[in-house]
């Protein structure tokens, strides 16, 4: 799931990717909560995000302290790339921020060097409400037991369209429509059009998570991979013909236009991103856009999920409870999702969600796509991450990307994805 406000998530990935290969010597050690003294208690959090992000969160904290005079915030924010490499070197020193911002791509890796607190007994003391989640996002972070973190917003695939387009070439997307539907559609697009049908999924891992979920399988299991070439190869071979045929976008055109988005800049049709992503395309692009559902392979499954960011504690702390107070705050008050909006994905509790009505179209868009997609009841829980999935990830799209370029065979392609996934996975 990611995060990282639209960046090239290839490079951010490579380099949150760096790993803490110095974490394990940090061994896991937290207070009893509060000062002792009953004077104030201090609590550090650390974040990503732009500026925008950081003068939002910062509004939260000031709220947070007027209603909690004892507990003091101090704040500390960088970009997504530079937050993950000072957040290895804080917690391979022993000294990591009291909560961060995380993700479910993370959970097992920093689980797995005892970096990150069990919320469950500060909720079982009353510390951590964890009442009142939107469906999908119950138990979001539980990893063997344990509650490793708790979601602030959500966020699942899409497909954005440019609605003119697809209008043009007579394709309507429904809930329920097939792959097959899809591809007839995207035909449809480059005949009438001539611009390709869609920029290219083939190295969007959670894509291809859903299309594998749809078939009884999933990109991860707990603790390896859920798939091997048998499914791959034939995946990436077709997508290799239809970039050749122009289907799918010219890769070339794509890797010169980055940053920018390939739909908001008119080469192509539609692409599957995060839904909350979809309001940058209204920012960069000149066109309507839309979230259209996500296509199945039997007409029903859809194998989604909700992803989230969320807010973690760190198992250093000596301040336990006072970190699961500011957390149930971040999650629950009503003023802090009008404080923080969207900025974070769909707020991730009722009372949260209930409270602010986002005005302008492409948030309201976002928060109707995930209302009928769990109306609908195609929300299924999270495929667990195992520690090392963010590298898989980089590799899984670096390699679909020189795959399209023409840099290597399917069938090379496939043997170095899965050789350099073995290496991650081994290693984490």
């Amino acid at each position: 799931m990611s995060r990282n406000d639209g960046m090239d998530r290839r490079q951010l990935l490579k380099l949150a990717g760096l790993s803490a290969a110095g974490l394990g010597l940090t061994a896991a050690g937290c207070g009893s909560g509060g000062s002792g003294s009953g004077g104030p208690v201090t609590i550090r959090h650390s974040w990503w995000g732009a500026d925008d992000r950081a003068k939002k969160v910062q509004s939260c904290v000031a709220l947070f302290e007027k209603k909690h005079p004892k507990i003091k915030v101090k704040t500390d924010f960088q970009q997504y790339p530079d937050f993950w490499k000072k957040f290895n070197t804080q917690a391979a020193g022993g000294n990591p921020p009291d909560v961060i911002q995380n993700a479910v791509t993370f959970l097992r890796k920093y689980e797995a060097k005892n970096v990150l607190l069990d919320l469950k007994p500060q909720a079982e003391k009353g510390n951590l409400d964890l009442t009142g989640f939107r469906s999908g996002l119950e138990k979001f972070a539980e990893i063997d037991g344990k509650l490793l973190g708790v979601p602030v917003g959500s966020n699942s695939m899409a497909l954005v369209i440019d609605e003119q387009v697809y209008e043009n070439a007579g394709v309507t997307p429904e809930i329920g429509w097939t792959w097959d539907d899809w591809y007839a559609g995207l035909q449809k697009i480059k005949s009438s059009q001539g611009i390709a049908g869609d920029s290219g999924p083939h190295g969007v891992m959670y894509l291809y998570d859903l299309i594998l979920r749809q078939n009884g399988k999933a990109f991860f299991t707990d603790d390896g991979m859920g798939f091997g070439e048998a499914e791959l190869l034939p995946y990436w071979t077709e997508a290799l013909a239809r970039v050749e045929s122009g289907v799918y976008a010219d890769q070339k055109k794509i890797e010169q236009i980055k940053p920018a988005l390939p739909v908001a800049r008119g080469i192509s049709g539609g692409e599957f991103n995060w839904d909350n992503f979809s309001v940058r395309y209204s920012a960069e692009g000149k066109g309507k856009y839309g979230l259209a559902p996500i296509p199945s392979t039997d007409g029903k499954r859809t194998g989604q999920y909700l992803g989230s960011l969320m807010l973690s504690g760190t198992a250093r702390t000596k301040h336990p409870a006072e970190v699961a107070t500011f957390i149930s705050f971040m999650t629950h008050d009503p003023e802090v999702a009008r404080i923080m909006g969207y900025d974070r994905g769909v707020p991730a509790t009722t009372s949260q969600f209930e409270a602010y009505e986002p005005t302008d179209a492409p948030n309201r868009a976002v928060a109707d796509f995930e209302t009928k997609i769990a109306d609908a009841d195609l929300l299924e829980p999270i495929t667990p991450h195992p520690a090392g999935a963010d590298v898989v990830e980089a590799a899984f799209l670096r390699i679909g990307a020189d795959l399209s370029l023409g840099k290597a065979s399917p069938k090379d392609a496939v043997k170095q994805f899965f050789s350099e996934a073995k290496t991650a996975l081994a290693s984490n």
